[in-house]
């Protein structure tokens, strides 16, 4: 990765926005509906914006709020940036944020539309819901993996909480009362058509980012396995050898 994505809570915190004109007006719109409070080059502030067109002054600028510690983004200069500001999709309490690490602003605004399309208005409403039902899905399953497993299968696409579909919030009470226990997990095997990760079916990528347990072929690339959860057991190795109650995945090419 070329950043580590963070989300930052600003409310009531000092964020530093220099220059004037178009640029520095459209941050600070995006700073006011994060709660911050905007102050000028003095004041004590751990991020600065520096929206100034000038490329002398825009650089020394920079280098003064380096020089405090400050974590500095420089409008249209990703060279000079210490964080990147990114194409955001709102939903309430989600969030999707599309960064291009400064690469294109055109990519990343054409890749938020696409996704503007695709989100329900009411996404936000499920990810309040399921804060609400915590204590609730952690009684129905204590175990973490359980509980993990049954989160993650209810929120798979044409699932009771199918989070592309509209309505899904109020499906929570439904889900969490119907009978019956998960079936047990089963150890799958993805063979690999190539190094390319889109070519993985959408199956095969739900299982990726579902495992608890992968084990792989040590000429599988590192591109197929960036598509593995981040918790997960990843080593070379043969699923066969793996004792875990949760999803196993042997990964390796075909042949």
């Amino acid at each position: 990765m070329h950043s580590l994505p963070i989300l930052i809570r600003l409310a009531g915190r000092p964020v530093i926005l220099l220059g004037d004109g178009g640029a520095a007006d459209a941050k600070r719109r995006i700073l006011t509906r994060a709660g911050a409070r905007i102050v000028g080059e003095a004041a004590d502030a751990a991020l600065a914006i520096v929206a100034i067109a000038e490329d002398v002054e825009a650089e020394a600028a920079v280098v003064r709020l380096r020089a405090r510690g400050i974590l500095v983004n420089a409008v249209d200069r990703p060279a000079l940036c210490d964080f990147t500001l990114p194409a955001i999709v709102e939903r309430g309490a989600v969030l999707v944020a599309i960064g291009t690490g400064g690469a294109s602003a055109g990519l990343a605004k054409a890749l938020r539309q696409r996704l503007e399309a695709m989100l329900p208005a009411d996404l936000g409403g499920l990810a309040s819901a399921l804060f609400a039902a915590r204590a609730a899905i952690k009684a129905r399953w204590p175990e973490g993996d359980d509980r993990r497993r049954a989160i993650d299968a209810a929120l798979a696409p044409g699932a009771a909480l199918d989070p592309l579909s509209a309505g899904a919030g109020a499906r929570i009470p439904g889900w969490l009362a119907a009978e019956g226990r998960n079936a047990a997990v089963e150890p799958v095997a993805i063979r690999l058509r190539s190094s390319d990760p889109d070519d993985l079916t959408l199956r095969e990528a739900r299982w990726l980012g579902g495992a608890d347990v992968v084990r792989h072929a040590a000429d599988v690339p590192g591109a197929i396995l960036a598509r593995v959860r981040a918790d997960a057991d990843v080593a070379i190795g043969r699923a066969e050898d793996v004792a875990c109650d949760g999803l196993v995945v042997d990964l390796r090419f075909a042949g």
